[in-house]
């Protein structure tokens, strides 16, 4: 959904996320009733994880990579509530809603500095301007991909273990595709940080550089 940058952190974070995922928890009583709703829940959630994420590696604009990769934690989200671990959901979607304004509030730095420029092929070399919004980033893309003693990390990991331990067929699914998907999100949240911070400047030209 295109939009201004906090929009896009407040829909993400928050709108977004909230319509479907929040409506599938609220409503939990009545989906406990129907084992095939949560199966055909359980694939969709999981098939979304992983399309989203394999679509996010080939995009190459800023914000289009961090709002993929929202899909990809939404299908995390529903994929946890179709093995019925409600309240697991609702912790990664609150997890989610920090760390995702994290990284667009931080996209949008970038952004505004680079004059509205949002093709990742032509930033580069950026961390030495803006070594706050780097260091933002870094945390909030570590975060994303579950790193260890971050906040993704003890809800991404329970969601994917809980699908681990249902012994059925779209339990084992959604484990699966979540622990692929898992490898592709690490994959274009760093190809995200070199791209834009790391690697030496792909711009044509000279460019003025606002500080935000």
């Amino acid at each position: 959904m295109e939009g201004p940058t906090p929009v896009s952190a407040l829909i993400h974070a928050a709108t977004m996320v909230t319509a479907g995922v929040f409506m599938i928890a609220r409503c939990s009583p009545l989906f406990e009733y129907s084992p095939t709703a949560l199966i055909v829940i359980t694939f969709a959630g999981a098939m979304t994880s992983f399309l989203a994420a394999t679509t996010g590696i080939l995009q190459n604009d800023l914000k289009r990579v961090i709002a993929y990769s929202t899909c990809s934690q939404l299908g995390y989200m529903i994929f946890a509530c179709g093995i019925s671990n409600y309240s697991v959901s609702v912790f990664h979607l609150m997890n989610h809603a920090f760390f995702k304004a994290l990284l667009f509030l931080s996209a949008g730095s970038v952004i505004h500095a680079m004059s509205d420029e949002q093709d990742m092929r032509k930033m580069g070399g950026l961390v030495s301007s803006f070594p706050l919004t780097y260091a933002m980033m870094l945390i909030g893309s570590l975060s994303l991909i579950g790193f260890p003693f971050l906040t993704g990390f003890y809800s991404k990991d329970v969601i994917l273990e809980l699908a681990y331990t249902k012994y059925t067929i779209s339990g084992n699914f959604a484990f699966w595709l979540g622990s692929v998907s898992v490898l592709f999100t690490s994959y274009y949240s760093f190809r995200l940080l070199f791209v834009t911070f790391l690697v030496p400047t792909n711009s044509f030209g000279p460019r003025q550089i606002t500080m935000s």
